[in-house]
């Protein structure tokens, strides 16, 4: 199960192996809760109890036929892929802009870009609500979108800017050399070997727009509730096994997101390294 070099000792070993049982049983602490919330949902009684009395798809099947969380659902992927291709774009445009040479103050200007990663929420959804109010795009998924774009950016810099530390600059002379203009010279020779980057950052951003809440709460009004707004408000208003239902849908979408962004990542190490070799 486990290669150990010839070299390595008794105590070693040991080590190894106690390594990976403490990071085991960290894994399974941090994924209980979502291992006990997902079989619930398919419970044929309306009962938060184990052991299931038998297994139903009643609150999938409640969620699909709910006008309510449709609406909310069709609300949270508008929002999550607007706020997503806004935030690609900015994203992308301020990573180039920092990997620029001549620029001035770069620690400062990636500080207040990526700053929305470290100030609380809460103080960003107070600080949007009374930006917006003036303007009007408070209870409307137009503010939504900027709001979630503007948390979506941090990650976009973040990562695209982490690619192009690893690009090859030479490539872009070459190109220019022929003729091309920089606007060509970025589609057809930096977007291509910096797409895993800017792919992994628009997933960061979907992700996190798609389960954010307290920007919603404060932004969002009954018409824009959005999938965790209306999860919020279900469980204070009537609990139900169809909220666990939907989380279980975000948590397999989750899923799918983090797997993808895996294999995006791999991709890159697998190019860096063919590009190192040549």
């Amino acid at each position: 199960m486990f290669n150990f070099p010839a070299y390595v000792t008794v105590w070693g070993r040991l080590g190894r192996l106690a390594h990976v049982g403490l990071s085991l049983l960290v894994l399974v602490f941090l994924i209980s809760p979502v291992l006990v919330v997902m079989p619930l949902s398919f419970n044929s009684q309306p009962y938060f109890t184990y052991p299931l009395p038998g297994v139903s798809l009643r609150w999938y099947h409640d969620f699909i036929n709910s006008p309510e969380w449709m609406l909310a659902l069709k609300n949270t992927l508008i929002v999550g892929v607007a706020s997503t291709l806004l935030a690609t774009g900015l994203g992308v445009t301020a990573s180039l802009g920092l990997m620029h040479p001549r620029l001035k103050g770069r620690s400062l200007i990636t500080g207040v870009l990526v700053s929305p990663m470290i100030v609380p929420v809460i103080i960003t959804a107070v600080g949007v609500y009374f930006a917006f109010s003036p303007f009007g795009l408070t209870n409307s998924l137009t503010g939504l979108t900027l709001a979630h774009a503007a948390l979506g950016v941090p990650f976009v810099v973040v990562t695209v800017t982490a690619t192009l530390a690893g690009f090859n600059d030479t490539l872009t002379r070459a190109g220019r050399s022929m003729g091309a203009s920089p606007v060509r010279v970025f589609l057809q020779v930096k977007l291509p070997i910096i797409a895993p980057g800017v792919i992994s950052g628009a997933l960061f951003a979907f992700a996190t727009s798609f389960d954010e809440i307290v920007v919603a709460l404060f932004l969002t009004g009954t018409d824009q509730r959005t999938a965790p707004r209306q999860m919020w408000s279900g469980i204070r208003e009537q609990l139900s096994p169809t909220i666990l239902a939907v989380a279980t849908v975000l948590v397999v979408i989750s899923t799918l997101l983090l797997l993808t962004l895996e294999m995006l990542r791999r991709r890159t190490e697998r190019l860096r390294g063919s590009a190192g070799a040549n």
